[in-house]
């Protein structure tokens, strides 16, 4: 947050709501009637820009749902869906540092933004420049802006989430505890409504993190995927309670960590791909539960995630699908499955995010912890604890073992040679076809064979009768996956903010031992003989 046209301000929030409200109008049906939401976090400035934000919409005569009191970002998509309205705004940086901010837009079907309207709104607010009003207090004079809260819509999503609950005798009889932060967030009063609801029993506040506070005090970096140095308070007040789980929430409430204390006193602090394992076996056994057909169900995860799903699905019969990275992409994937008559149980990303059921179609840190807590129950009544669950589904499934990280290149010429490099060749041969030279993509990595190849970017997947991905192309920025004969699957990719090189391996073994060796042996030939890093004077970063 600071003053120019490339940083998040009043003017530019002002802009950028300008040109939404523009193209809403014109591009959602009676969008003026159904309203545009607006919610808001407690970074600094929030609430000015959520004003600001409402003000631009009800100056055109659109009706604005706006949330006066702080609410946990899926809130936002959750009240499009249930009130059918035209859009939405959430103004958060999630689990950004304290200085940032954020704006974050739905379209009316409850997803993420994606193209086209991502270009046209942002072609809108080129046209809408011009400040049409500065009017911070209209949220309060306007008939036309209403409070969700007084229409019962936060209500109605808690007796949504009580609905995923199947073991409520269970959860109220239970001797487990948790501990939960907030991480300095809003999430306090959802998570505590929520244990509620499923008739868990009060967790344990780490209390020097649960209200609210933009200064975020106590951690360096607001973001719980962090491990011990965010959770360490937790861990603290875990240990003084005696207490074995932790559940962490995000700042806006839409990520979920956990760690898990072991016999050796050992805190396993899980990562996104292991819960989005855990969550989905759950998932998928709660299904089996109800009677449902498999061939009936699908889970979504982003393209850089755990591969864990895709396997289980395999061997399980359910639809499982990539999307891009990050929940608009998975989110509307999953809406697009629905419509072909599959039910997606569940949705998620590596970077803890997940979406459990069909409450929104975006990752929500509430209804995760939840339904998560509901089936720790579970497996300690099992006699098993979250980590000796998670390794009985590796020893169905398969070993699952991932190495993610990444180079620094601040040269962006150096990154498009390095990229026509492996795509192309050492010495790349033109053609007349569409990607303007012969295809010379490497055979063999760190000793294995390369058995598909798909390259984003200029529109080409070997594994498909067409060569044409399914997922969209982007020729903006570099993405390319490899799958290789020893079950490795790896994707290299640009960062569209930073100067970063990144890439997400993984690889499936019949011990994690073994597919620790085996998964080196690639990542080392990434770094050495695609990258050659060292010959171009990379900088290489241990594993984030």
């Amino acid at each position: 947050m600071e003053a120019g046209f490339s940083r998040m301000n009043d003017l530019t929030v002002l802009q950028a709501s300008q040109g939404l409200a523009k193209y809403v109008e014109q591009h959602v049906p009676n969008a003026k009637s159904r309203g545009v939401v607006v919610g808001h976090d407690h970074r600094y400035h929030s609430l000015d820009f959520a004003k600001l934000t409402a003000a631009a919409f009800l100056q055109r005569g659109i009706k604005v749902w706006y949330y006066r009191d702080l609410v946990h970002t899926p809130l936002v998509p959750y009240t499009i869906k249930k009130l059918k309205a035209a859009a939405g705004v959430m103004i958060t940086a999630s689990h950004n540092p304290k200085d940032d901010n954020g704006y974050k837009v739905y379209w009316e079907n409850a997803c993420q933004i994606i193209p086209p309207h991502d270009e046209g709104i942002a072609a809108s607010i080129l046209d809408n420049l011009v400040p049409w009003d500065w009017d911070y207090d209209l949220v309060e004079k306007s008939d036309l802006c209403v409070d969700p809260t007084d229409e019962g819509v936060i209500d109605a999503y808690f007796e949504e989430l009580a609905a995923l609950s199947t073991q409520a005798q269970d959860n109220t009889s239970t001797d487990l505890r948790f501990v939960y932060t907030a991480m300095h967030g809003v999430g306090t009063p959802f998570a505590e409504r929520a244990f509620d609801v499923f008739g868990l029993p009060p967790f344990v506040k780490v209390v020097a993190q649960t209200t609210p506070d933009p200064d975020f005090p106590t951690v360096a970096f607001p973001n719980p995927e962090e491990g011990k140095g965010s959770l360490s308070l937790a861990m603290q007040t875990a240990n003084e309670h005696n207490i074995p789980l932790i559940l962490a929430n995000d700042p806006d409430a839409d990520r979920l960590a956990i760690a898990e204390k072991q016999p050796n006193n050992e805190w396993v602090i899980f990562t996104g791909n292991q819960i989005g394992a855990i969550l989905g076996a759950a998932t998928f056994e709660n299904a089996m539960a109800q009677g449902k057909d498999p061939k009936q169900l699908a889970m979504v995860a982003s393209t850089v995630s755990s591969k864990f799903l895709e396997r289980m699905g395999q061997v399980e019969g359910f639809r499982f699908e990539e999307s891009l990275t990050g929940f608009k992409w998975i989110g509307n994937r999953s809406l697009a499955l629905e419509d072909q008559g599959y039910e997606v149980i569940f949705g998620f990303e590596e970077a803890i995010g997940f979406t459990v059921g069909h409450i929104v179609k975006d990752k929500d840190g509430v209804s995760a912890l939840a339904y998560f807590s509901e089936w720790a129950v579970q497996l300690y009544k099992r006699g098993l604890t979250a980590y000796t669950y998670l390794e009985s589904l590796y020893e169905k499934y398969g070993h699952f073992v991932s190495d993610n990280s990444y180079f620094i290149c601040n040269n962006k010429t150096l990154i498009q040679a390095i990229f026509t490099r492996i795509r192309f060749g050492d010495q790349p041969v033109k053609t007349t076809d569409a990607y303007g030279f012969e295809l010379a993509y490497p055979s063999s990595i760190g000793g294995y064979k390369v058995v598909s190849v798909r390259d984003l970017t200029i529109g080409y997947d070997s594994s498909t009768p067409d060569h044409q991905p399914t997922l969209p192309v982007s020729s903006s920025s570099e993405m390319i996956t490899f799958r290789l004969e020893n079950n490795t699957v790896f994707t290299i990719r640009t960062s569209g903010t930073e100067p970063k090189i990144k890439y997400y391996s993984e690889l499936r073994g019949t011990s994690e031992a073994q597919a620790k060796q085996d998964l080196a042996k690639v990542v080392d030939a990434i770094g050495n003989d695609l990258m050659q890093y060292q010959k171009n004077g990379l900088d290489k970063k241990k594993e984030e």
